[in-house]
């Protein structure tokens, strides 16, 4: 690693230093709409090939093609700018030794008014409080090698370059330092990614961590980092039409199949047999070939136990909605529909044995799926065993029936997928870690937008256990401890309660320790990736949660929440969230 103690640049930044206020720079605020624009950026650099580096008026001619063909407003032309240099030079940072590169960040990333860091001649000199991001980003990037600073100005950019060490730089920072710096990078030709700021009012800033996460790894061992996974997804989705089901699977034999094979097909997100696949195409040996039509054996088995588990849940649960339509059950009877659920997990039992795996590694797939449907049961056990005597339960407690109730399938759809690609042992204790955190924060967040202003009535009316009740109880007072306490007991309520528990929700906030817990299980799925040393698996494990978390735009908790805060953003105050882990 370049050892930053060699540079000494007298008076570059101090303590005092009172950094202007930038004028204010238009950013997508959503990460839907921001990997929207990236999307069409990286279409265009297919089709016209531009070459890096490249001046800022010329980049800027290329950005404005790039608003006009997307029918996206000029206001995003700076934004459009950087994303568009990101991409022309991300294959070229990809091939640079780590220990070749810097990260820098902006001060303004730290809680201003409480971060006990001072500063030296090189900038911040963090003392690991874990108040904000600048910890978590500067200790994985020295682990593989970077050099990082924590500062800001052209005379940082200038100086590491002309030491002749640095070959390659990984930025954060406002849209106005950018354009300042630029022309230094540029002349130089040297390779930069720079991470726009989400915000440009230069205190306790926020970024794009998965966006960071992803520059900062970028590495040319990572074979999928070019695998487009918006299509991977959308071909996989493809594969449950009613047609594509009836050539897997084979025509559906009477009206028992024909209703479990309509079940099967209908909506969802496709997100297990998706991560299948996806564990598939970063664990294969002859990567750039068509995916294996017998793979979709194994892909189709995955869904074949989800949704068996949503029929019996449904059931159990006694929910008579999903999929904005009626149950299985409320449609064809509890009894057809049970039979449908029974039905489809002999279905996924008889597709793995039927793949053309060898028997070893077909052995190794029963067993693999056979124990994701034990501890499955186990977690909605525990819940229906609950419900019959239903008492308070910690957020711990919660926490831990999510785990088994949501993490064993991710899990299941992961090893599928290494086991079919033949690599299973060397990466199953990671799989199976992250897969416990990757399931806890989907689970968070389902059991979020459950009480969203915009779910609809009688939230909470028979409860289940849910982690943001939980953290509401620990929290609440008086008449709001009491009313939460009823519905813990499943004590029948004279009037639907839905919009004052959600005022409730929010007046203690539990709603932003929901947050901070969902952010929390992301990072430690994305830090178990950190024991795996097959580097193409790692990237795309690690690209699959900003996928599957892309919508996390939490909305809709009560009008007044929206009239005091407006809309939430994707990525949360680290600083607030800091204090609310300490409550």
């Amino acid at each position: 690693m370049f050892n930053l103690e060699a540079l000494r640049i007298p008076k570059l930044i101090s303590a005092t230093t009172t950094w202007f206020r930038p004028p204010k720079k238009n950013i997508p605020q959503t990460k839907p709409a921001r990997d929207s624009v990236r999307a069409h950026i990286r279409a265009y650099i297919e089709r016209e090939k531009p070459v890096p580096p490249m001046p800022l008026e010329v980049l800027e001619v290329h950005a404005r093609r790039i608003l006009e063909e997307a029918n996206i407003e000029e206001t995003y032309l700076h934004y459009t700018a950087v994303c568009l240099n990101n991409e022309m030079w991300s294959e070229t940072l990809a091939s640079i030794p780590y220990e070749r590169r810097l990260l820098l960040m902006p001060k303004c990333l730290r809680v201003e008014d409480k971060c006990p860091a001072p500063f030296d001649e090189l900038g911040l000199l963090c003392k690991q409080c874990g108040l904000c991001t600048i910890q978590d980003f500067q200790n994985e990037a020295e682990r593989l090698g970077y050099a990082v600073l924590v500062a800001e100005g052209s005379a940082v950019v200038m100086s590491l370059i002309q030491t002749g060490k640095i070959e390659a730089i990984v930025g954060i920072s406002c849209l106005s330092v950018l354009e300042r710096t630029f022309p230094y990078v540029e002349a130089a030709a040297i390779p930069s990614i720079a991470v726009p700021l989400l915000q440009d009012d230069c205190i306790n800033t926020t970024v794009d961590i998965d966006w960071v996460w992803d520059y900062i790894h970028l590495s040319s061992d990572d074979k999928t980092r070019r695998l487009n996974l918006n299509a991977l997804h959308d071909d996989v989705a493809e594969w449950f039409s009613a047609d594509s089901l009836a050539i897997i699977m084979g025509p559906p034999a009477g009206r028992q199949e024909e209703i479990a094979r309509d079940w099967l097909a209908l909506a969802g997100k496709r997100w297990r047999p998706f991560l299948t696949v996806a564990a598939f195409q970063a664990l294969r040996d002859d990567r750039g070939e068509p995916i294996p039509e017998d793979l979709k054996k194994v892909a189709v088995a995955v869904e074949c136990f989800h949704k068996a588990s949503l029929i019996h849940d449904d059931i159990e649960d006694d929910d008579d909605g999903r999929y904005d339509q009626p149950t299985l059950h409320a449609r064809e009877g509890i009894a057809v529909a049970l039979n449908a659920g029974d039905l489809l997990i002999g279905e996924g039992y008889r597709l793995l044995g039927e793949c053309n795996a060898d028997a070893a590694h077909k052995v190794e797939m029963l067993l693999v799926a056979a124990h994701g449907q034990r501890e499955l049961c186990r977690g909605q056990g525990a819940e229906l065993i609950w419900a019959k005597q239903p008492t308070l339960l910690k957020t711990a407690s919660v926490l831990e029936i999510f785990r088994q109730k949501t993490a064993p399938a991710f899990e299941v759809a992961l090893k599928l997928g290494a086991s079919y690609a033949g690599k299973l042992p060397a990466v199953a204790d990671v799989i199976a870690t992250y897969s416990q955190n990757l399931g806890i924060a989907y689970q968070i967040r389902d059991d979020m937008n459950d009480l969203a202003a915009d779910a609809g009535a009688n939230q909470g009316q028979k409860m289940r256990p849910s982690v943001m009740l939980a953290v509401a109880h620990e929290r609440a007072r008086g008449d709001g401890r009491a009313l939460l306490e009823s519905l813990w007991h499943h004590e029948p309520l004279a009037t639907d309660t839905s919009d004052q528990i959600r005022h409730l929700v929010h007046a203690v906030k539990a709603d932003e320790k929901c947050l901070l817990l969902l952010e929390s299980y992301k990072d430690q799925a994305i830090k178990a990736l950190g024991d795996l040393d097959n580097a193409t698996l790692k990237g795309l494990l690690r690209r699959v949660i900003g996928k599957i978390f892309n919508d996390l735009v939490i909305k809709g908790w009560c009008h007044e929440f929206e009239e005091q805060h407006g809309k939430i953003q994707d990525q949360p105050d680290r600083a607030s969230f800091a204090e609310l882990a300490a409550s």
